[in-house]
């Protein structure tokens, strides 16, 4: 059979995935949005009722599923089997919430191990499954409004999303129905709304109030390039906390408790709609249990000064990271719906020293982001994406200690390599045990993933050449291979842990290994010095083995004795004095080596013609 290949002239090859349109979908912890952009002009999709911002809750209403804004109504009303910001349970496990508030807001499933799971409507639900139905609900609306099929789309995740949960939120999209082009941290996707990419060069910050967290973002950006530089946030700080706030206000100022959760549901909506007249209005009230309860501005505005104040915390950290003063940056982008509130403009304002970029919905932002980007990977584009990584990823050495790979902040994608050897003669396969965090430890870490590599010939310790390439890819998921370069035998995992870390849990493990950093370097020292001294002590034991004979009388006591002082050394906690034991083992042995080396050389030399000898 002939089979006929299509020729292109030059440059006329169409793109991989430019046979049909893809979506942008900023999938978020309170509303989500889905956006279309034709022409490099990108717009957001209203769903049947004009609505382009949609819930991100899910209602299990027995056999049926609903989600958004009739989800969020069932909420309102108190009814059951409700699920909201299922986001921040994206790639965690069950153990990961056993220390954390978050827990209290959902019904979990206490009799999974692994992938937490949530129960609803007398199913257990992963937060995979749970998202899908928000993307699949994104979708058909995209499809509705379009007239056709949709089936792929670029989706954004926070920067600070590991490999678990930009795994998970593949998965999702997965279940969805919807090939994912591209994940795209969120920041970068406002970069892009803005134009950014094309009409500006240097260092910009992306300042994200959602309704759920908060998140700050510095960008570097130069000749169509962006490159993460940092990154900050708070997972509980967002627009709700101002609901809040004002229905404590309210509930003060009747002198009632925290009423049952139906009519509390009630309130937290009153005080949303008061919160949204006060942005444009020097007065609102809030309108519950038929009674109106006045609230001017500043009033609004003195009892969510703290939660302002702690996002610019967040930015302080993100700058001092990046090395940058507030002064320094080049422009700062509004993102979230909290972004709309005067006070927080003035605040993010007076804190960079100039008026923020605010003239796309800062709802609607992400999305649009996302759709330029979907269109630039279906139509061909310049820009080039340089997100980051998190945490440091790196694999376990002898000691238990960490050798770091590719390091936090690096550019992704990547791959990087690293040659490693054996330990003990004769070793024929290898441990690689793949962990991530900023700790010199193993135990201070988190581990990914382990597999064997098999097939190493025997032979002398530190002689074999094994070579380990880490590579993260485009949407930030991490492979590692291993390969033994004498005999091309390979082994490679594609890292996919069933579940991930929070940011404050990055945030926790990035203050720790500051806090600790003194402290962690003096035990890895201390861990190599008694590597390295087992290893001679290892060594010298073959040596008097294979070649006693060449031993002087009273030598062999005299070798003995001072390993027998390095094993007492290599017990205690002093490393200067395994280094002094093991360079005095260096001496009482020298004499000892050097003859080793000469019967060697005559081994070598002995039946060679004269003229063989250079």
């Amino acid at each position: 059979m002939i089979k006929l290949i299509q020729i292109y002239e030059p440059g006329q090859t169409p793109l991989p995935h430019a046979d049909s349109a893809a979506i942008g979908i900023d999938l978020g912890t309170t509303h989500s949005v889905v956006a279309i952009a034709t022409d490099g002009e990108a717009e957001a999709i209203h769903d049947a009722h004009g609505r382009a911002i949609i819930p991100s809750v899910v209602h299990y209403d027995g056999s049926h599923v609903v989600v958004g804004h009739e989800a969020r109504r069932a909420q309102a009303e108190g009814e059951a089997d409700v699920i909201a910001s299922i986001k921040r349970l994206m790639g965690k496990s069950a153990a990961d919430l056993q220390d954390s508030g978050e827990a209290a807001a959902y019904t979990l499933d206490a009799q999974t191990s692994g992938l937490v799971r949530v129960k609803a409507a007398g199913r257990s639900l992963t937060p995979v499954e749970i998202s899908s139905e928000v993307l699949k609900h994104l979708r058909h609306m995209a499809e509705e409004a379009l007239g056709r099929d949709v089936s792929k789309a670029v989706i954004t995740v926070p920067a600070y999303f590991d490999d678990a949960a930009r795994a998970a939120t593949k998965d999702a999209a997965k279940l969805a129905g919807l090939e994912v082009l591209r994940l795209i941290n969120e920041p970068t996707a406002a970069a892009l709304a803005y134009g950014l990419d094309a009409n500006a060069q240097g260092i910009f910050a992306i300042y994200d109030f959602g309704g759920g967290t908060f998140d700050i973002s510095v960008l570097r950006l130069e000749q169509g390039v962006f490159q993460v530089l940092s990154t900050a946030g708070d997972t509980e700080l967002g627009g709700d906390d101002m609901d809040r706030a004002i229905a404590a206000y309210v509930l003060q100022k009747r002198g009632l408790n925290v009423p049952e959760p139906a009519l509390y549901a009630q309130l937290l909506s009153a005080a949303r709609a008061a919160k949204e007249e006060l942005t444009t209005s020097p007065q609102a009230g809030v309108l519950w249990e038929g009674e109106r309860t006045p609230l001017s501005r500043p009033e609004f505005e003195a009892m969510v000064e703290t939660l302002i104040e702690r996002t610019l915390d967040c930015c302080t950290d993100a700058l001092r990271e990046a090395g940058i003063e507030p002064t320094a940056m080049d422009g700062v982008v509004l993102v979230g719906g909290s972004t709309r509130i005067p006070q927080v403009k003035v605040k993010v304002g007076e804190f960079f020293g100039r008026t923020p970029h605010d003239k796309l919905d800062p709802d609607l932002v992400v999305a649009l982001g996302a759709a330029l980007q979907a269109e630039a990977l279906t139509r061909g584009s310049d820009n080039l994406l340089l997100d980051v990584t998190p945490l440091s990823l790196g694999l376990e050495t002898m000691g238990g200690i960490v050798e770091k790979i590719i390091h936090r902040n690096s550019p992704i994608p990547s791959a990087v390599a690293q040659e490693f050897t054996t330990y003990q003669d004769g070793q024929t396969a290898l441990k690689v045990h793949v962990v991530q965090g900023e700790r010199e430890k193993v135990e201070d870490c988190r581990s990914l993933a382990q597999f064997v590599l098999r097939g190493i010939p025997p032979m002398a310790a530190g002689l074999a050449r094994i070579r380990i390439t880490f590579t993260i890819d485009a949407d930030g998921l991490l492979s590692v291979a291993a390969e033994e370069l004498t005999t091309g035998a390979k082994q490679q995992v594609d890292v996919q842990p069933s579940y991930g870390l929070a940011f404050e849990e990055i945030e926790r493990m990035l203050r720790d290994s500051m806090e600790n950093a003194r402290a962690d370097i003096l035990e890895r020292l201390l861990i190599e010095a008694r590597v390295e001294a087992k290893r001679t002590l290892q060594d010298v034991a073959n040596a008097m083995a294979r070649d006693g004979a060449l031993l002087r009388p009273g030598e062999r006591e005299m070798i003995e004795a001072q390993c027998l002082r390095i094993s007492t050394a290599i017990a205690s906690t002093d490393r200067d004095k395994i280094d002094h034991e093991v360079k005095q083992l260096d001496h009482v042995v020298g004499s000892f080596a050097q003859r080793r080396m000469d019967a060697a050389i005559a081994g070598a030399l002995v039946s060679k013609p004269v003229d063989a000898i250079e």
